[in-house]
């Protein structure tokens, strides 16, 4: 099975943190996690034209396989929607 990319973007806050520890937990074996501090930018600038590509407005945002989960386009996390998008499966 092909690993599924769980792609958070954060601020760096604790609340973002939370998210992502989160993230983290339900994360199975063939999920990668990478997690862009869009307040530390990447070096290659990948972060923030991934955030701008997949339409995220406010942080944290999760994106698996490549698409905004749709309850990170609201300003919201919703762990049900994630797991239902695919995270830890």
């Amino acid at each position: 099975m092909a690993k599924r990319l769980i792609e958070v973007f954060t601020a760096g806050c604790s609340v973002c943190e939370g998210t992502v520890q989160q993230v983290k937990d339900l994360a199975c074996s063939n999920c990668e996690v990478v997690v862009y501090d869009l307040n530390k930018k990447c070096d290659t600038l990948e972060c923030e034209a991934k955030a701008k590509a997949y339409g995220v407005k406010s942080v944290p945002a999760v994106a698996i396989n490549g698409k905004l989960v749709d309850c990170c386009s609201n300003g919201g996390i919703n762990i049900d929607k994630l797991k239902a998008a695919g995270l830890g499966q």
